[in-house]
């Protein structure tokens, strides 16, 4: 099965030059994020899932958008097969849904960690519902990285900016 092939998304109007692949094999109720890379190192990237279950959460970052703030929320599982393409100027975070859980991102950037910015999860300015009950999770249950907890809020972000 072929799973990208830059003809087909450039058919699309996706002209990326992907330059490096991620993968995170995570248990269900990991949850990352929001993350993404300021200014020259910002990064596209192209997600999917190749086994388990993502709620997956993408952040409009671009100030001059009409959706600057608002966020998408899509379920992301090795059924549906879906792929989502994130833009440069969006922050992206996941919530695993299923033990196991194994997902790909392509990016069209190098990591570049000096350049790395995270928004808390649970910022009260987004208001991101992370449908923690339809999945069965409970807040207490999440699994969060000690660099995550330490994200800024949407307000500080903005004002850094």
């Amino acid at each position: 099965m072929e799973s990208y092939n830059y003809n087909t998304f450039k058919e699309l109007g996706i002209d990326n030059i992907f330059v490096q692949d991620n993968i995170s094999k995570s248990s269900k109720g990991v949850l990352r994020g929001l993350h993404f890379q300021k200014d020259e190192y910002a990064q596209a990237k192209l997600v999917y899932v190749l086994r388990g279950a993502v709620l997956d959460i993408t952040v409009d970052l671009r100030e001059d958008s009409e959706t600057f703030g608002k966020y998408v929320a899509v379920e992301l599982n090795d059924k549906n097969k879906q792929m989502l393409f994130i833009p440069r100027g969006f922050a992206h975070g996941f919530l695993t849904l299923e033990e196991d859980t194994e997902f790909i991102y392509k990016c069209d950037n190098f990591y570049n960690p000096k350049s790395e910015v995270g928004i808390i999860w649970n910022d009260r300015d987004l208001n991101i519902d992370w449908n923690l009950d339809k999945y069965n999770i409970k807040e207490k249950e999440l699994i969060i990285s000690e660099k995550d907890k330490k994200n800024i809020t949407f307000k500080e972000y903005r004002r850094g900016k």
